[in-house]
């Protein structure tokens, strides 16, 4: 198994890309912590990793709160003995986010919150334990839309991932010589709860599908197996990259030099 003896921590892990992860994680023998801030859902995904034989915890951590952050690092450690993999999944696209003019500040402070600081602190506290651990890898959730921009505007979005990207690039050259790997995770359009509640009519999702070479929204399965990959030691030799699983997007808009 891929991550046998690894201890893995996944926020926003009660749906979408992180249940798929932690499930799939927990499959390739990690033991893994399940973080979220819906409890209910958070609790059916790590009992779900039980029934199936694996271990796993869930932790309620609101991402964008230090004390919650540095809490849930905190229970890792003591429940499992240490952290090797720190996947900071946790994010919002919220419904209210348009472009410059209509997105409101409240609007874009929330999606910073979450996007950007749970991301901060996830590694401020993150960090040290994966060094008391030997080191590891550390997965950033950031999205395609960091590299093109949006077709339906969501500014606050866009421009939290492009954060996401800077931060993983910096931090993949501090911890280099640390034996600590950080790799962004740069999904395409997916079919999952939080891009179709926010594509939420048919031409919203027209607009989106008409740009995607393979026609289709990516699964949150088909994530969490890049996911896995980016985790495990198949990925040793990368780091600070920005890994696009996008359905092609990218490829058909980029601009040749």
């Amino acid at each position: 198994m891929r991550l046998q003896g690894k201890v893995a921590l996944i926020t926003g892990a009660a749906s979408g890309i992180g249940r798929e992860s932690a499930l799939l994680f927990a499959q390739e023998g990690a033991k893994v912590v399940v973080v979220d801030v819906v409890d209910e859902a958070g609790e059916a995904a790590a009992a779900a990793i039980r029934a199936n034989g694996g271990e796993a915890i869930y932790v309620r951590a609101d991402v964008a709160n230090a004390a919650a952050c540095e809490n849930m690092i905190r229970v890792a450690e003591e429940r499992f003995g240490g952290l090797h993999i720190l996947f900071n999944n946790a994010g919002i696209m919220h419904s209210d986010d348009d472009n410059a003019m209509s997105t409101s500040e409240a609007v874009w402070d929330l999606t910073f919150a979450i996007n950007v600081k749970g991301v901060f602190f996830g590694c401020k506290y993150g960090i040290p334990a994966l060094l008391r651990s030997g080191g590891g890898a550390i997965i950033n959730t950031a999205s395609f839309v960091a590299h093109l921009g949006a077709a339906t505007p969501q500014l606050a979005y866009t421009a939290s991932k492009g954060a996401v990207l800077a931060m993983t690039r910096e931090l993949a050259i501090i911890h280099a010589r640390q034996n600590i790997r950080v790799n962004a995770l740069c999904p395409g359009p997916l079919r999952t709860e939080l891009l179709m509640k926010f594509l939420n009519t048919e031409e919203k999702k027209q607009r989106r599908l008409v740009h995607i070479p393979m026609g289709r929204f990516g699964e949150a399965q088909e994530m969490a197996k890049a996911a896995l990959f980016l985790a495990s030691d198949e990925s040793s030799y990368m780091t600070g990259s920005e890994f696009l699983v996008d359905g092609g997007i990218s490829s058909a808009y980029v601009t040749p030099e």
